[in-house]
């Protein structure tokens, strides 16, 4: 009888430890995919920053040059003779 105890108890025991291993190995799991989620995002982040850098720059050119032909505008218009 006293054996019978003996080894439902330590059964017991066992999946318990087995529950708490699960449990710590799913929650490692998870933590390791939110890293790598976060990671991706902040790849993500970045490449987006780039690409409206590179965006605010070609604007600036196109201003640039646009805001330059403007100017001579005004100068072949007064020097023009019909």
């Amino acid at each position: 009888m006293l054996k019978l105890l003996n080894t439902k108890l330590l059964i017991a025991i066992l999946a318990v430890l087995v529950a708490i291993a699960s449990a710590a190995i799913y929650q490692r799991h998870e933590a390791a995919k939110a890293a790598a989620i976060l990671e991706q995002q902040q790849h993500d982040a970045e490449q987006r920053r780039k690409e409206d850098e590179a965006f605010r720059r070609k604007v600036e050119e196109d201003e640039k040059r646009h805001n330059s032909s403007a100017g001579n505008e005004s100068k072949t218009w007064k020097s023009y003779l019909p």
